[in-house]
């Protein structure tokens, strides 16, 4: 991956974790994933909430501060019509924002466990 890539893509990571922060998302993590086979991007991001409603105002605040912030669209989005697991992709970078059961139910990190794994602390 070139420097300016890189560089791209880290921006777009802190603008998503800025976001997912901003409404109080829960256990955020980044991993990744670029050096493993199979993978299908080179960055999961993952959090959680405690309800639809706040799984809903994480991923549309993600997507605002995106576009608003780096010019940045999300490629493709599914999960807005039941809001317990909402993924946003954008390419190189694929979000997860799960209702808190789910995140639980579905292990995403346990199944990418040999990927390089980010915690963000909330400020």
């Amino acid at each position: 991956m070139g420097k300016k890539k890189t560089e791209n893509t880290q921006s777009l990571i802190t603008c998503i974790v800025d976001a997912i922060e901003e409404k109080k998302g829960q256990d955020i993590v980044s991993l990744e994933l670029g050096k493993l086979p199979n993978a299908i991007c080179n960055h999961f991001i993952i959090c959680h909430a405690e309800s639809t409603t706040q799984v809903e105002a994480i991923a549309e605040n993600i997507e605002d501060k995106t576009l608003e912030v780096l010019n940045e669209k999300v490629w493709q989005k599914g999960g807005y019509e039941n809001k317990i697991w909402i993924i946003l992709d954008f390419v190189d970078v694929v979000v997860h924002v799960f209702q808190t059961e789910w995140r639980q139910f579905y292990k995403l990190e346990q199944l990418w466990a040999d990927a390089k794994t980010t915690y963000h602390s909330v400020k």
